[in-house]
């Protein structure tokens, strides 16, 4: 279960400028896949082998231009419930503001890890400013300037330090079955579609619970299911903030979408696809989960025929492509029409990613492709592909291609490959890795 991190402060001081600086310049960081302004606010840093989310709080609050106080405290209060850790940052050049007192304070009383960051040292002019930071009573203030990357080293060995020890016991009381999670847009059915799988019957489920803010793991045993529902704390009882609900479901749906295996995206027939619905498929190809896309209310579409039904799996496949290769499944959470299927065909992806096709197999199939349409050349340089084999033990099924040149082997000719790979065997609904290597 990855930790998140939460930025926090008042405008202008520079939060998306660190959150760019810590994400993009790292290793192992998120591929900029075209996505939506939204995505920009999400992202994954691996740090000396620690693995953790950060979360830019100002990118998602509305009315970000006349940001008042209130709006302030929504994003301090909404990272101080959900996040493990929480970087403060204020402005060096500004010095310390009403505003930020009035931050510090909520901060002071929450109890969390607080990392305070004098961001805009752009010179060593600045760092005489700094200390001014002490009177927020929140600690060593960290001095970085997030244009030039100064101290932004220095800061991320501080956050991978004070991150709280995860329970890695709740890992090993899973048992080795699959983990499924239903996410979608605020009334897209989410509750409904659990309510449909749990019926009355509550007997049947057993809940591991981690602490209150991780996901809770609900096993599942019946009508030959066995697996876990991933939910995570407070989706069950309605979120205080009513304007803020879409707010409270994207990080919600951050949390449950890395803690699982399979994601189950809600779409809701009778509004059609939505850029929120897109934001949160980004957020499952980025974690590299299976999908399962449901489209839910089908019994309140007028036009039940097959060509609507076509129709409308064709505007999820344009709005999620290049990933085409998912199932979608039409049914209705409030009539169970079809929702034992969106089970089903979840254990199927879940199969899919531990597929493993024997390496001969692979070869015979995938050499021949190659030669019908080998890679084009380069500036005269001729890429030969000799051997293909599939990496074991990988979270998704990744493949390998021995090749002289892996350099010159450019996006369009992977994606032939992958998709060679997908028409000869089954890996709907999960994510495929390509990668070319030097003989």
């Amino acid at each position: 279960m990855g930790q998140m991190i939460a930025i926090v402060g008042r405008p202008n001081v520079g939060k998306s400028t660190l959150f760019n600086r810590l994400t993009q310049s790292r290793t192992a960081i998120v591929d900029e896949t075209a996505g939506t302004t939204r995505d920009r606010q999400y992202g994954k840093v691996d740090w000396n082998g620690k693995e953790f989310s950060i979360i830019d709080t100002g990118g998602w609050v509305v009315n970000s231009e006349d940001m008042f106080e209130g709006e302030i405290n929504k994003q301090v209060h909404l990272a101080i419930e959900q996040a493990d850790e929480i970087l403060f940052v204020v402005d060096a050049m500004n010095g310390v503001t009403d505003l930020d007192d009035h931050v510090a304070e909520i901060l002071r009383k929450s109890k969390k890890p607080v990392i305070l960051v004098a961001n805009k040292v752009d010179s060593s002019d600045w760092l005489y400013n700094v200390p001014e930071f002490y009177s927020l009573g929140l600690g060593d203030p960290m001095p970085v300037s997030a244009i030039s990357g100064f101290g932004t080293g220095d800061l991320l060995d501080d956050v991978v330090k004070k991150l709280p020890e995860v329970d890695s016991n709740i890992a090993d009381k899973l048992e080795d079955i699959p983990k499924f999670a239903i996410v979608g847009r605020p009334n897209a059915g989410k509750s409904s579609i659990i309510n449909a799988f749990i019926g009355e019957e509550r007997h049947i489920v057993t809940d591991v619970a981690g602490t209150t803010r991780d996901s809770i793991y609900t096993r599942y045993n019946k009508f030959g299911f066995d697996f876990y529902l991933v939910d995570t704390a407070g989706i069950r009882k309605k979120a205080k903030v009513n304007e803020d609900i879409e707010y409270y479901s994207v990080i919600r749906s951050i949390r449950a979408i890395e803690a699982s295996d399979v994601c189950i995206l809600m779409i809701d027939a009778t509004r059609g696809i939505e850029t929120q619905d897109v934001n949160i498929f980004s957020l499952i190809q980025r974690n590299k989960k299976g999908l399962v896309v449901c489209v839910n209310k089908w019994d309140l579409v007028t036009d039940k025929s097959e060509t609507a039904r076509k129709h409308f799996e064709n505007a999820i496949r344009d709005r999620f492509a290049p990933f085409v290769d998912f199932p979608i499944i039409f049914g209705s959470a409030l009539t169970k029409q079809r929702i034992f299927k969106v089970l089903e065909t979840a254990v199927e992806v879940y199969g899919n990613r531990k597929r493993t096709v024997p390496t001969s197999q692979l070869n015979t199939v995938m050499l021949e492709a190659i030669a019908a349409y080998p890679p084009p050349a380069n500036k005269g340089k001729y890429v030969k592909i000799k051997y293909v084999t599939m990496l074991k033990g990988s979270p998704i099924p990744t493949f390998i291609f021995f090749c002289n040149l892996p350099q010159w082997v450019k996006e369009p000719y992977r994606r032939y490959l992958e998709n060679k790979i997908r028409e000869n065997w089954d890996f709907s609904g999960t994510p495929v890795n390509v990668y070319m290597r030097e003989k």
